[in-house]
């Protein structure tokens, strides 16, 4: 998973010192406390109960049941920090880095995507468009907003060797230097309970730069079967030794063999997916449609696009995924540009984009950002 970032779409930067005072964020810290701030470390966190509560919120629950110490808003903090995680993993960000840009958002914004800040700041980070971080609209999409903080991150000499608090200091040139570490117990522990819930993701490995050890389990699956051990999978074929597993729902069953039948046709955005091997091309499919017309024959119906198809039936965690689950990537957990289908063995059924044929692809190779079971 880790080599995969081609959902986010960003180059990756060797670290260099940061030049002069550009692109430098001033800290909302004083609007945030105007919200409620948190006046002592969080020093005693039991990470398996913010596993437990985390997995609960990545599972569904409305947060109402939920506790999580320096949380006042889990429905809504627990995603915006997966979000955070999951773009740190596709950019092969180390753990650090991930702990880093949570304790930062945590202080800015207390994980919240603001539309409001000290001057001209915005969202998760606080970042400002006057200051060269981006356009307003582009701040307050979570997925952009990560990915700017760990570019800055990544081009500060040392950072590594920093502490928690210096390191999201080198970045932001806050006002309150020093408030960044309140929040690194916490951040350490999300982190930890976040990068679990991803597939393929080695969260006891070794930081990116310094090598990395081959993925040992995988969502819904045994250990080692990400999809891995089929090998390089031909654009538009069934994997050799691929079988839908005999405990698949039924209607699970039978969409998964509808899409299978549509494989090697090539991918048209806003096609139907009604006629996908015919002349028209908008009788094609696109990743959306896939799904929806995959689950039509099965007798399930579901809505047209992606960013609506994240909200259909009931949301489960990626490590726990059954065949015929909607895997979700790209974009944000709340609005995600991408859809597959959960195959089981490791593998994803998906119309990827332009000039690509439907495809299985490994699921080593998504980052999920949400998954749902329809049926």
């Amino acid at each position: 998973m880790r080599a995969l970032a081609a959902g986010i779409g960003v180059v990756f930067l060797s670290p260099l010192l940061l030049a002069g005072t550009a692109m430098m964020l001033a800290s909302s810290a004083d609007a945030v406390q105007s919200n409620g701030s948190f006046s002592s470390c969080l020093t005693d966190i039991d990470t398996d109960k913010v596993t437990e509560q985390v997995t609960k919120i990545l599972d569904g629950a409305s947060g109402k049941s939920v506790h999580v110490e320096g949380l006042d808003l889990p429905a809504e903090q627990v995603p915006n920090a997966q979000t955070i995680v999951a773009t740190g993993l596709s950019l092969d960000v180390p753990t650090k880095g991930q702990i880093v840009a949570l304790a930062t958002a945590m202080q800015e914004s207390r994980l919240r995507n603001l539309g409001y800040g000290d001057r001209d700041s915005l969202g998760l980070f606080q970042q400002r468009p006057s200051q060269g971080w981006g356009s307003a609209q582009q701040i307050r999409d979570p997925v952009y907003a990560s990915e700017q903080f760990y570019k800055h991150l990544l081009k500060v000499s040392g950072w590594q060797q920093m502490t928690v608090t210096q390191a999201a200091q080198a970045v932001q040139k806050s006002g309150l230097p020093d408030a960044y570490a309140q929040w690194e117990n916490l951040a350490t522990a999300l982190q930890d309970a976040i990068a679990k819930t991803f597939p393929g993701d080695d969260a006891d490995g070794v930081d990116a730069g310094q090598g990395k050890q081959p993925s040992t389990g995988t969502a819904g699956c045994a250990p080692g079967q990400d999809g891995s051990g089929f090998g390089r999978i031909p654009e538009g074929s069934v994997p050799k030794g691929y079988a839908i597993p005999k405990d698949a729902d039924p209607k699970a069953r039978k969409a998964i063999e509808w899409a299978m039948h549509q494989l090697g046709t090539l991918y048209q955005w806003g096609g139907s997916c009604t006629n996908s091997h015919g002349p028209d091309p908008m009788g094609r499919c696109d990743c959306s449609s896939l799904m929806q017309q995959a689950y039509a024959h099965a007798g399930v119906t579901l809505t047209r696009t992606t960013y609506t198809q994240v909200d259909e039936g009931m949301a489960v965690s990626a490590t726990n995924l059954n065949p015929g689950d909607l895997i979700f990537s790209r974009g944000s957990a709340a609005r995600p540009e991408h859809v597959g289908m959960y195959l089981g063995e490791g593998l994803v059924i998906e119309a990827p984009r332009t000039t690509k044929p439907v495809r299985i692809t490994p699921i080593k190779d998504w980052t999920i950002l949400a998954a749902r079971r329809v049926i």
